[in-house]
């Protein structure tokens, strides 16, 4: 019973949350989070480029994504510098709520299990969004706080893809 309880504790505290507000309407932030183009420019974090082999927009479609670190001398969750990750669309609300479920594509038992993202797109002034990201379950490879850092740095990108898009 102590382990299913410890288990458990571990797996509430596997959570990540970021916030962000964007100048520029919910439907363009929602596009911008189920575009192919749009997810490989501000998605990979500092350090990494991106590219998606297909995107489903559906409730049970997704994307298959990979992420390269620029620096070849750091190791991947995959192999070699790469971290490839399928995801599938529990959710899809437009113009309000993306969720899906990221499955990392690795042989370390550290990164298997599904990790849930949930984003929510709040309107909180006029031309103006609030982007929350919250990620649940993350994987023991992954440090939440790490996982945090990541996230708010493609949000910045985000923020600069929706600037240029405007």
């Amino acid at each position: 019973m102590i382990v299913e309880l410890d288990n458990l504790q571990n797996s509430m505290d596997r959570t990540s949350r970021n916030v962000r507000v964007i100048k520029t309407t919910r439907d363009k932030v929602y596009k911008a989070f189920t575009e192919k183009e749009a997810l490989e420019f501000w998605l990979p974090p500092n350090g990494m480029i991106g590219k998606i082999n297909d995107l489903e927009l559906r409730i049970g479609g997704g994307f298959e994504m990979s992420l390269f670190y620029i620096d070849h001398r750091i190791e991947g969750k995959t192999e070699g510098n790469e971290d490839r990750f399928l995801t599938k669309f529990v959710e899809l609300k437009p113009n309000e709520r993306v969720v899906q479920v990221v499955y990392f594509q690795s042989d370390k038992d550290e990164f298997s299990g599904g990790m849930m993202m949930e984003v929510l797109l709040e309107e909180v002034e006029h031309e103006s969004t609030k982007v929350t990201v919250v990620f649940k379950n993350i994987p023991i490879g992954i440090d939440p706080k790490e996982n945090e850092i990541g996230t708010d740095q493609s949000l910045e990108k985000l923020t600069k893809y929706m600037e240029n898009k405007i």
